[in-house]
């Protein structure tokens, strides 16, 4: 019997586990990866600039709300073909990822599971072609990862709502088209689509970013906006509703840096083998078989981990502890492994002629959003415990 030769980046044929479609999705887009992405996205990075030529394309693609029924505009694909598509956008940069994160977990999804009928017929078959861009109004500047200290507030005026306040490191923020902000009202929190050009609602990009550059990140400012009520969100009240959302988002994120992770072993792999010191390549050096080693070993027990999460995704059983373990897990081993490629790079590693530093950049900001690594650590230890110790 002769064994067929192993992936180096799907050591333990995870692969072979997927479905037909869902091999056909992860082929897709990795095409599309391959073809559209790597060529310009070092170029976007250096000039920090969100490659928007590209939209149209994600859209005829299907990869905006692509969980959600056709009716909406979605593709209807399942859990764990919405792991892969951002695995492979993130093999690309984890801001194109971040993209279609926002617009399909944090925009549409919010829309789909909170919203009225009108509002799902009204927005999202336009948001799945591209043609309506949102971005997700949580995080206030001195909250970050608390939520509950929101000081945005809604105000019920006779058939309007009046919200006051400000949202900081918002995605898309001053490009979309719609915002779904989360207020405080008296009813508890409640959320709003709020459009482009409403009176007193601002939105201003965020510039000097050193991660994320091919991504936009803005602030948000509400002064005095009136909306009517059929723009609120009407089937959820409370932080319930918002953290929901980040849970289908950080969902995502359990599988996006495995493709980063990938992309980074992956150049640093033929790097290796190229790169003659001493009389030998590098790869040919017990160090830096060492360091690959493991940085495979991490990956293939990062692949089966959101392997197994998406199955209960799709089964309805997945837990919001889980999504905490698999965000830290892989946002860690991605960020680790990308600073170690750039080590294996040398003085080469610092340009972004290499994807190694840009990925490392990246996931800096990675595995900060949708919950830091320290907040993550704190939901497994309140499981574990039965004790907060937030």
């Amino acid at each position: 019997m002769t064994l067929k030769t192993l992936n180096p980046y799907d050591l333990f044929d995870v692969r072979s586990l997927l479905s037909e479609e869902e091999r056909a999705v992860q082929d897709s887009v990795a095409r599309f990866t391959d073809e559209r992405v790597l060529p310009i996205i070092g170029d976007c990075f250096d000039q920090g600039r969100f490659p928007t030529e590209l939209i149209p394309e994600i859209a005829d693609m299907g990869l905006l709300g692509s969980s959600l029924p056709e009716q909406y505009g979605g593709a209807g694909l399942n859990g764990v073909s919405y792991g892969l598509i951002c695995q492979e956008l993130e093999r690309g940069d984890s801001g194109l990822r971040s993209f279609v994160s926002v617009q399909s977990s944090l925009c549409m999804y919010p829309i789909y599971a909170y919203g009225s009928e009108e509002q799902r017929m009204r927005w999202l078959p336009d948001m799945a072609r591209g043609k309506v861009i949102g971005c997700f109004g949580l995080t206030e500047a001195h909250g970050g990862s608390d939520p509950a200290s929101m000081k945005t507030r809604a105000v019920k005026d006779g058939g309007d709502w009046v919200i006051n306040g400000s949202k900081m490191w918002i995605t898309n923020g001053s490009v979309a088209d719609i915002a779904i902000v989360w207020a405080n009202t008296d009813e508890g929190v409640q959320g709003f689509v709020i459009e482009k050009g409403t009176p007193g609602f601002t939105a201003q990009e965020i510039k000097h970013k050193m991660s994320l550059r091919a991504s936009v990140t803005g602030a948000l400012f509400f002064d005095n906006v009136r909306v009517p009520d059929a723009n609120r969100l009407p089937n959820v009240k409370g932080l319930k509703g918002p953290l929901g959302c980040l849970t289908q988002a950080r969902y995502g994120i359990t599988w996006g840096p495995l493709g980063a992770a990938i992309a980074c072993l992956d150049e640093v792999l033929a790097y290796t083998k190229e790169r003659i010191l001493f009389g030998r390549p590098v790869a040919a050096t017990q160090s830096a078989q060492i360091k690959m080693a493991d940085m495979a070993r991490r990956i293939t027990a990062g692949q089966l981990l959101v392997l197994q999460l998406g199955r209960l995704k799709d089964a309805g059983q997945m837990q919001p502890q889980q999504v905490s373990l698999a965000k830290w897990n892989n946002c860690r081993l991605a960020i680790d492994i990308a600073r170690e490629c750039r080590d294996l790079l040398g003085g080469a590693g610092i340009t972004t002629e290499h994807g190694a530093i840009r990925h490392a950049l990246n996931l800096e900001s990675v595995i900060t959003y949708e919950g830091t690594e320290t907040v993550h650590q704190l939901v497994i230890g309140r499981e574990l415990t039965g004790i907060n110790a937030f």
